[in-house]
């Protein structure tokens, strides 16, 4: 009985000391990680030309003149009317890119599941193809696709539908591998094809989540498209570039408040029928 007790006591000696190691390790783990980074900030202040404190005492100001000029501005009503056109050109970006991405992702997605029967060496294949398109920002392709094919909004379409195919083929894939294969194997033991077996057995599974993840990145492209607006691709993010550059603060938040309450709009009904198509409602509520 001693002896059990003995053994009990220095079990808990053990852990004791094992916790005050670990707890040590964490602390000196947190207070390199804080030189490093403070280091790093006071050093990279230094080299800056300007700095981050008098900068930061600032931070302010030029919102509050954007915000005076707005007040001052005689039609800036007018300029949400004027810079509408520009708004719907990038929220036709952001559809096109999230169709034909959505419809390439399907394709990569079937190729690259394991559990409906694909042809075994395609699936490396096709999840290779997805890492591929996520690995390239759309930024840095849109660049390189504007110095091949001019500015325009072409580039930008192409950028995001690229980026979205990956994207969307990867979380696509995941539906794929998580679905029940009865109705799989049922279809399989009547001699349906393929073909068949997705159409009946897959399809009815994954539609709601595809296009629950279809409308997240349609939210996520228009963001996308406002901001390659900046490198030459049109839209609303070309006019920011713009108002930016001659400093017209009455036209930038006009720009902004469009760019603000279509986001919020699309977000709000996007999120609305997500949800009904994840509870198995197609209908608007």
């Amino acid at each position: 009985m001693s002896d059990q007790a003995l053994s009990i006591g220095e079990l808990q000696t053990h852990f004791s000391e094992m916790e005050h190691k670990r707890r040590l390790y964490t602390a000196l783990f947190l207070g390199a990680s804080l030189v490093v980074f403070f280091g790093g900030f006071y050093i990279a202040d230094d080299l800056n030309s300007g700095g981050f404190w008098q900068g930061l005492a600032k931070f302010f100001d030029y919102p509050f003149e954007i915000v005076v000029e707005s007040i001052e501005a005689d039609r800036w009503a007018g300029l949400l009317v004027d810079y509408f056109p520009a708004l719907i050109e990038t929220v036709n970006m952001a559809g096109v890119s999230t169709l034909v991405g959505a419809l390439l992702a399907m394709i990569l997605a079937f190729c690259s599941s394991r559990n409906l029967g694909i042809f075994a060496p395609l699936v490396p294949i096709a999840r290779r193809a997805m890492d591929i398109t996520r690995a390239f920002p759309e930024l840095i392709l849109a660049l390189f696709l504007i110095f091949l094919l001019g500015a325009s909004p072409i580039p930008a379409m192409i950028a995001v539908t690229f980026h979205t195919a990956g994207a969307l083929g990867k979380l696509f894939s995941e539906v794929n591998e998580n679905i029940d294969s009865k109705p799989l194997e049922g279809l399989q033991a009547t001699g349906a094809t393929w073909l068949q077996r997705m159409r009946f057995g897959v399809l009815p599974q994954v539609l709601p989540n595809y296009c629950s993840y279809a409308l997240l990145r349609f939210e996520i492209n228009i963001r996308a498209s406002a901001i390659l607006g900046f490198v030459g691709a049109g839209g609303i993010g070309q006019e920011f570039k713009t108002a930016i550059s001659w400093g017209a603060g009455a036209d930038i938040s006009a720009l902004f408040t469009l760019l603000f309450i279509t986001i919020v709009v699309i977000d709000q009904i996007s999120s609305r029928i997500r949800r009904n198509l994840v509870g198995g409602t197609f209908q608007m509520a």
